[in-house]
């Protein structure tokens, strides 16, 4: 038997004029955590992530940086700043081996987001992915995309262990980054709390389980957690889930990757879901 964790889930989304946009700065709550990365140089680029990032009220929209022909196949909002560019300045500002796809838009972080956000809703299946210390960004870009089409209501990370918007994960998530809401909490353990307070089932995706996934009985509302690739879930956020499952991995491949895990998961959810 392999310790706990990832590496053992085995035996487990016109061109416009030069104007300022009219979009106010959105407004932020209280009790929740700061848009983690905020600042004036984040930059995510490609078609889906700028698309979703043009279409989601909660973003402020700096300037949109793009090439004559990438703007031809945009359908932009009124009053955007848009600069006309070249190739060449793209990949100055986001790099030679970034994908871009010939446009860039300049962008602030999204505000934070709260638990309160996501409780669970009647006569629906309401499903949450909480991520234990997963800090590779390209893995939660791709895990964003999973649940967004696995019809996952919200992703939850710690503040700190977990990886700051960027355009490297807006290209991963594939436009996910914005039309799903990401909740940064001090405390997982507190949190994983107060999502049973809630009425969600806390689901641990450990290798070390007895339990097949497919073999639990879920309930309608249910928290899916996930460990870092290698460690897996720390044992303190052990003591804080209802069960724990694994996926059915044979021995000889003996780990996924931990995107790959949530997506196979998340398949196996959204089976179970009442049509």
């Amino acid at each position: 038997m392999l310790s706990n964790g990832l590496t053992d889930y085995s035996s487990c989304m016109a061109r416009a004029g030069n104007k300022t946009r009219d979009r106010k700065a959105p407004g932020r709550d209280a009790n929740a955590t700061p848009g983690a990365g905020s600042g004036n140089r984040l930059y995510v680029y490609g078609r889906h992530a700028v698309e979703a990032a043009l279409a989601n009220r909660h973003r402020e929209i700096v300037v949109l940086k793009a090439t004559d022909r990438a703007l031809k196949a945009l359908t932009l909002p009124e009053g955007l700043t848009v600069e006309s560019t070249s190739d060449a300045e793209l990949a100055a500002i986001v790099g030679a081996a970034a994908p871009h796809q010939g446009m860039v838009l300049h962008l602030r972080a999204l505000p934070g987001r709260h638990l309160d956000e996501i409780r669970p809703t009647e006569n629906a299946r309401n499903i949450v992915v909480v991520l234990d210390q997963v800090t590779d960004p390209h893995n939660v870009g791709a895990i964003l995309r999973s649940a967004i089409a696995f019809g996952a209501r919200a992703l939850i990370t710690t503040e700190r262990h977990a990886p700051h918007e960027s355009g490297a994960l807006a290209k991963a998530a594939s436009g996910a980054l914005d039309m799903l809401p990401w909740i940064r909490v001090t405390n997982l353990s507190r949190a994983l709390d107060d999502l049973a307070e809630m009425g969600y089932w806390r689901i641990g995706l450990h290798g070390g389980s007895d339990t097949l996934l497919a073999d639990l009985d879920m309930g309608e509302n249910i928290a899916l957690v996930l460990g870092a690739e290698g460690r897996g879930l720390r044992d303190g956020t052990l003591k804080h889930v209802d069960a724990t499952a694994r996926l059915p991995i044979i021995e000889a491949i003996g780990s996924l990757n931990v995107s790959n895990a949530a997506a196979v998961a998340l398949y196996e959810l959204a089976g179970k879901r009442n049509l």
